[in-house]
């Protein structure tokens, strides 16, 4: 009995997907802007529309600054019908969320609006290093 190489290509495939899932990570999103400058990290430098800033939970520093984090929208956090959208962004950490931010992840609208209903204006993710 040999081994078909496609068997283990895909094999493989779905532990590495298992994997990912297990790492990532959940808390609570909510948004900001926009006008994503200045930025704690990058100043007034403008790094796009597709940002985040994140609490003390990722902050760590400031070795946050220019980590990739995939979101997706899990449930919300309130009584906000559909909450939800489907898929995922990928957003680049770019500013700090002071004390007083009441999520672990402070999107961009832009970046937000792509899995939540801004009108939800909190919900909970899954979140994980790219």
């Amino acid at each position: 009995m040999g081994f078909n190489i496609g068997s283990v290509l895909i094999m493989a495939g779905m532990v590495s997907c298992l994997i990912s899932v297990a790492h990532a990570a959940q808390g609570i999103a909510v948004f900001y802007g926009p006008r994503y400058t200045p930025s704690k990290c990058y100043g007034n430098t403008n790094s796009g529309v597709m940002v985040a800033g994140v609490s003390d939970a990722l902050w760590n520093g400031g070795a946050a600054c220019g980590r990739k984090y995939r979101v997706s929208c899990i449930r919300g956090a309130n009584q906000a019908p559909k909450p939800c959208r489907q898929g995922s962004v990928v957003v680049t950490v770019v500013d700090y969320c002071r004390r007083g931010c009441t999520g672990d992840i402070n999107l961009s609208k832009d970046a937000f609006s792509r899995i939540a209903d801004p009108n939800a204006g909190k919900v909970f993710v899954q979140y994980d290093r790219v």
